[in-house]
This record gives structure tokens, C-alpha cells and sequence, in this order.
């Protein structure tokens, strides 16, 4: 058995169609060709060429290997890790077909698996820094095998999707060519956050971002707080509006649906304008579903969204915030997409 890396379109476009229909498909526009007609690489090339003529010769190599595994490589049975760009999360599933070409279907639908999903909603805080590495491959399609890979994400699996607390190896290498530097660096991040403000010292990461954003703010005691954690409006005495009820969440574990209904009943029971609910394990598929009805009261904040205002904000943070947090801002090149 194998650990399959695939990428649902390069700004995760497809990620709500994988999840649904059951299926990984290889995106590649145009390629209306069955995979199975294409015995040997030569022939799957030569396709390739006559598909996208005017491609680099270096790109169809890149595309021929990443092809060749979807179509003849890929076993039954294997697990596939489906990181998401809308989320800090990553989907796994396991292969429950051959190969299926797709005649008249729409492009770029035309190459697809069934898939089993196992889970489509692990943190990506779960796993060690070297399978991030490993997950933030560029390819679209490609098997991730180093540092037992795959073993140490069906231990993760049988301990319920939780963190088994393996030790971290060989974190410079990746599996397939090029990384992602933008998601590594984000995750580099969250592995300091967590270790700094795990449980209530979460509660002072978001206050101290919402005060670098101008609101003053009233942090309740430790304990029950009936969906209440901080309390922030705008001036400086915390008499103007938007007034804000915060709830935080600092698990690996999303919420669901009765967390959102907590915080709205917090909200009137406050007087509040708005509500913020920040879980680092993310959201259930239950909160997503329901989100539209609260837009206009009720914003989510994700691992993801809380360090990207973490970052809008650095400057504006406390010294002793910015002590724990040391960042530096760098610039690099951009990478071009060259896998779809």
C-alpha cells in the first residue's frame, strides 16, 4: 500500500466536488484521452505532445510522471492526502477503484478514482513538521513515501485522527519537486503558536491581536464562560460599536454546529453587535453549511485566518507578544504553476 499526494485544482477549486462525488480526478484540461489505451510512457508522451504542443519538454516530463501514477500506479487500497486551500486542514481517503476514463465529461473530469474519504477535516497541526513538508509538494499528484509516510499517518488514523506524538525526521527533504514556502512558513508558524498559547493563552494571542486592531477589550476568568471569552468594542473605553463577543477554541478538534449557536445566543445575551468564533482545529462541515445565515453577525477564524491577522498586525502586537513570536518578513520568488 502507498500514501498518494493529490491537489484538487491549483487554488483548491475542485476540493467541494472530490469531497462530494467520491473521487479524485487528475485536472489536466483538454486531455480527453483514456489513460488505459496508453500502454507505455512513449505513448502517454506523445499524447501529451499532441495535447499541449507548444509545452516545455521539461513540462511533459513533469506531467507524464504525475499521469503515468494516476493511471497505472495508483493500487486499490492505497490512502490518498488531500490538503485543502481553503482550510487548515487536509482530507484523506482511501482508493476504492482502477483508473476510470470519463467519455463527454466535463473538462477536465475526464480521468478519475472512486475514493472512500476517510476524513475530510484534519487539522494540519496534527502531523510533524517533516509530513508537512512532504504535504506541501507542488505536485499535483505524487506519492509520498519518506520518513514512513504512510504508516505514521494510519497510526494518526487508528488514534482518531489525534497526534501520536512521533518524532520529528529529516524535515529539509520533501517528496516531489519544488514546496510550497508560503504553506510551510504557515505552518512553521502554527507549530510555534501552539506551543506558546495552547489552551487559555490562545484566548491572549486573539485579544492581543483585536487591541493591535483598536478594540478595547475585557477578557473573561478561566472556567465556564457560557460562550464567552473576550469582549471587545471600539474606542477607548470600549463604549462605541462594533461591539464583539469572542469565543475560542484552541483544539486540534473542529467545532461543530452547536459552538456557532452558543456563540449567537452569547451574543444577545450581551447585547452584543457581532460575534468572532475562532477554533484552531477548524470547523465541521456542519458549521459551513449553516455559515451563510450568521454572515452578517458572525465571522470564523480558522488556523489559517487567525495568523494571517496575527501577520497583518505584527507591528501593532505588544513587545512581550512579538518576544514569543519572533517573525521576520523575507521575500522570494514566486513559483509558476507548472502541474496544471
Amino acid at each position: 500500500m502507498a500514501l498518494w499526494l493529490v491537489r484538487a485544482g491549483s487554488h483548491g477549486e475542485f476540493e467541494k466536488k472530490f469531497i462530494e462525488d467520491g473521487l479524485v480526478f487528475a485536472t489536466w484540461e483538454d486531455l480527453d484521452v483514456d489513460f488505459r489505451t496508453l500502454a507505455t510512457k512513449e505513448q502517454f508522451r506523445q499524447a501529451l505532445e499532441d495535447t499541449y504542443p507548444d509545452a516545455p519538454k521539461g513540462r511533459i516530463t513533469n506531467h507524464l510522471g504525475q499521469l503515468w501514477a494516476f493511471g497505472h500506479e495508483m493500487l486499490v487500497g492505497d490512502w490518498v492526502a488531500m490538503p485543502l486551500k481553503k482550510k487548515a486542514v487536509i482530507a484523506f481517503g482511501e482508493i476504492k477503484s482502477e483508473y476510470k476514463y470519463f467519455p463527454g465529461a466535463k473538462d477536465p473530469f475526464y480521468h478519475g478514482r472512486k475514493v472512500k474519504w476517510l476524513s475530510s477535516e484534519v487539522p494540519r497541526s496534527v502531523f510533524d513538521q517533516d509530513l508537512l513538508y512532504s504535504f506541501g509538494a507542488f505536485m499535483t499528484i505524487c506519492k509520498i513515501q519518506r520518513n514512513d509516510a504512510e504508516n505514521r499517518v494510519r497510526a494518526i488514523a487508528a488514534n482518531g485522527w489525534k497526534s501520536t506524538g512521533t518524532l520529528v525526521l529529516d524535515e529539509g527533504v520533501v517528496d516531489g519537486e519544488g514546496v510550497d514556502l508560503e504553506r510551510l512558513a504557515m505552518d512553521q508558524i502554527a507549530k510555534l503558536i501552539i506551543a506558546k498559547f495552547k489552551g487559555h493563552g490562545m484566548e491572549r494571542l486573539v485579544e492581543a491581536i483585536l487591541q493591535a486592531q483598536g478594540y478595547t477589550t475585557f477578557r473573561t476568568e478561566k472556567g465556564p464562560d457560557k460562550g464567552i471569552d473576550i469582549l471587545a468594542a471600539s474606542g477607548p473605553q470600549g463604549f462605541g460599536s462594533p461591539r464583539i463577543c469572542v469565543q475560542v477554541k484552541s483544539s486540534d478538534t473542529p467545532v461543530d454546529h452547536p459552538t456557532l449557536q452558543q456563540l449567537v445566543g452569547s451574543m444577545q445575551s450581551v447585547g452584543a453587535d457581532f460575534g468572532l468564533l475562532v477554533s484552531w482545529g477548524g470547523f465541521k462541515s456542519s458549521v459551513d453549511k449553516v455559515y451563510a445565515q450568521h454572515f452578517f453577525k458572525v465571522r470564523l477564524w480558522d488556523q489559517d485566518a487567525l495568523i494571517e491577522e496575527l501577520l497583518r498586525q505584527y507591528d501593532k502586537l505588544e513587545e512581550d507578544i512579538r518576544t514569543e513570536l519572533p517573525l521576520k518578513r523575507i521575500w522570494t520568488l514566486a513559483s509558476p504553476d507548472e502541474t496544471d
